[in-house]
């Protein structure tokens, strides 16, 4: 059959109009996909946002967003693509019956394929271009830097945006013109309304599948460390994942015929049609739903965890700098010492500063692995013995003398040679008298105190920690001698830390900064060399913390609403394509006397029990993993437990309202197509 090239465009429209209910959705995801990926690309290569303090931060998490987004967006819209050729299929065969060759339809693919590229990509780079001024603000909010009102259009990030997707369209294209080839004009003229075999009924994948789940949730409430919970992370979320679909898959098909078994439940007229049809496309069903619970655990995890980093940031920030300037000089030599504080004096002096809130001490962390009341660090290098170690039991030895414990305390403690007072950090305890670090005498515990100063070096690792007040400063040197014999190169270096407030904002205090810094450097160089001290202002660090944290924010807020989106185009297109192979077998059952209440009764009782079962068990995914994701929050100095269980509720119930809400939306539609007795 000779047929004009100019007809397939106009075949192509026709098509796409007439499977407006399914094609619109497609339009408007791609759209979507392509707008995130555009604005992604333009805060990741944004000038103006690399030039702030923290900027480059900031944009490093967009750039592994970016990367994530990309293989997320080519495995989705290749998934939701499928429901379109599906639709299609069937107008194909009658083509293919009517004398169009195989060529012919491939041309027509093609058209419509560049015809909807075209389309998203002018709507998705437009409302790209349109809201990048929008988001360059928000970063630039985020990050504390002045506002520019000057509009840019990035030409790369538009090249980029239009590469990604035209390879991810033609990859699309490529797919359906090999189905379309594979296929016979039969199976094409029925393919739409193919439908699935109905699965047996598999006891061994549902056990295997709740087996998994229980593994998985087993890790996630037992795990305590924080590092071995980033080490089982992986491993728990891949067990999630499988389970979760073999539940739906094999599980599924074995509840709906246990549900069949009961006749009471079964031989309803709302019951017998729904639990019927399930099993009948269970396999398709099974796939899809937990594709929908998957996408809802990771919304709820990833915006419960950002929102809570980023409510958190500036506690966080503190912790880790308690003071606005701080100096540690790495050594217990009371003339250097005196040297850098005149230094320091010296610098504040120059800048017309006056230091308040003084916290000086001197201390020592060693790290080591607790054994019940033991220390042990013969294990050697902890970090590159990693198959040897638990790091379940590795914790921070910190010592300080009982002066400085005095001074800063106002207490008048006093100690015997072979006593210590001992502090617990974070969620940690002990519950020993006494405690044998390696190479020491046994100390005696005189008393716990439940807390001391925070030290930022300890907060900024994710292992427990433990103080250690000791009598005075040689037996902190004495414990300093036996960790550089145990570790060699590897040893920590005891300093003193020195910080203090100042009055004023940011400017005042990096100005300050910049003038101790070069004095102390000058100090450090003449009385013990460069390299044994550092320095730090909180001012400086903030923009750090602000473009790491408000980064995270940011994907997660995307990512999440990405994920939402998804979610929404799955379940409707899984009403609109069960709403079409379901229309037949309603329509025989309105002929044999069903009436359209008792067909919307069935409806309702199919689509309740289908489509809240996702939600359900995303709700149990999220209450096992809440403290697994604690535990990893933890090492982003996230400790508010509370509060994360606060947020995480909160998103819980809005989400379950929105899923609500496109429930009745997308139910609406199945009916419809149901009632109407559509099954092109």
């Amino acid at each position: 059959m000779n047929i004009k090239k100019n007809i397939y465009p106009k075949l192509a429209v026709t098509g796409m109009v007439k499977n407006k209910r399914t094609y619109l959705p497609y339009l408007m995801t791609c759209i979507c996909m392509i707008f995130v990926s555009y604005l992604l690309n333009f805060l990741r290569e944004n000038k103006r946002i690399s030039e702030i303090r923290g900027g480059s931060t900031l944009q490093a998490m967009l750039s592994l967003g970016s990367g994530i987004f990309c293989i997320f967006a080519l495995i989705f819209l290749f998934y939701t693509n499928s429901f379109l050729i599906k639709r299609r299929k069937r107008e194909f065969g009658l083509y293919n019956i009517l004398g169009m060759g195989k060529r012919n339809i491939a041309g027509i693919l093609v058209c419509e394929s560049a015809l909807m590229l075209g389309i998203s990509l002018v709507g998705g780079l437009g409302l790209g271009i349109l809201f990048s001024k929008l988001g360059e603000l928000c970063m630039i909010k985020v990050l504390g830097g002045e506002i520019s009102y000057a509009f840019s259009v990035e030409i790369s990030t538009v090249l980029e945006t239009v590469i990604l997707f035209a390879v991810i369209f033609g990859l699309i294209l490529l797919n359906s013109l090999r189905q379309v080839r594979m296929s016979d004009p039969i199976e094409l003229l029925h393919g739409g309304a193919k439908g699935e075999k109905q699965p047996k009924g598999n006891w061994f994948l549902a056990a295997a599948g709740l087996i998994m789940l229980g593994i998985a949730y087993d890790l996630a409430v037992t795990t305590e460390n924080p590092i071995t919970a980033l080490k089982t992370f992986f491993l728990a979320v891949l067990l999630v994942i499988v389970a979760t679909y073999l539940l739906f898959l094999a599980g599924s098909v074995v509840l709906c015929r246990i549900l069949k078994k009961n006749r009471n439940y079964y031989y309803q007229a709302k019951h017998f049609v729904s639990v019927s049809s399930m099993m009948y496309r269970m396999k398709r069903n099974g796939a899809g739903l937990a594709s929908i619970c998957i996408l809802s655990t990771m919304v709820l995890v990833m915006v419960s965890s950002t929102i809570c980093l980023y409510s958190g940031k500036e506690k966080a920030l503190k912790q880790q700098y308690p003071r606005d300037i701080q100096v540690k000089t790495y050594t217990l030599d009371e003339d250097c010492l005196k040297g850098i504080h005149e230094a320091i004096l010296m610098g504040e002096k120059e800048s017309g500063i006056e230091e308040k809130d003084l916290l000086r001490y001197h201390c020592l962390i060693v790290g080591g692995s607790l054994e019940e009341d033991r220390v042990i660090m013969s294990v050697g290098d902890l970090l590159s013995a990693s198959d040897a170690v638990d790091y379940s039991k590795i914790t921070e030895i910190v010592y300080v003398p009982l002066e400085d414990y005095n001074r800063l305390t106002g207490n008048e403690e006093t100690l015997n040679q072979d006593e210590v007072l001992l502090c617990c950090t974070r969620e940690g305890t002990y519950d020993y008298d006494t405690i044998s670090v390696e190479g020491l005498d046994t100390m005696k515990i005189k008393a716990q105190v439940p807390e001391f100063v925070v030290n930022g070096d300890v907060t900024q690792v994710i292992m427990s920690a433990i103080y250690l007040v000791v009598p005075d400063l040689e037996t902190l040197e004495k414990a300093d001698a036996v960790q550089k014999q145990i570790y060699g190169n590897n040893a920590s270096k005891p300093y003193e830390y020195y910080g203090f407030n100042i009055e004023g904002g940011e400017k005042k205090q990096l100005a300050a900064m910049e003038a101790i810094w070069k004095r102390v450097s000058e100090e450090a160089a003449q009385i013990q060399g460069e390299g044994k001290y550092s320095a730090s202002c909180i001012a400086n660090e903030r923009a750090y913390f602000y473009g790491m944290y408000g980064g995270l924010f940011v994907l997660g807020i995307i990512l999440g609403s990405v994920f939402i989106v998804a979610a929404v185009l799955i379940m409707y297109y899984k009403q609109i394509t069960e709403g079409y192979e379901d229309s037949g077998r309603f329509e025989v059952m309105q002929k044999i006397g069903m009436t359209k209440k008792e067909i919307k009764k069935s409806i309702n009782s199919q689509m309740l029990t289908v489509f809240f079962a996702p939600l359900l068990m995303a709700g149990l995914h999220l209450i096992f993993a809440f403290p697994f994701v604690y535990r990893l929050l933890m090492m982003f100095g996230l400790y508010e437990k509370t509060f994360l269980l606060e947020v995480t509720g909160v998103c819980y119930l809005v989400f379950a309202v929105f899923y609500v809400v496109v429930y009745g939306i997308t139910s609406r539609a199945y009916y419809r197509i149901v009632s109407a007795g559509e099954t092109r």
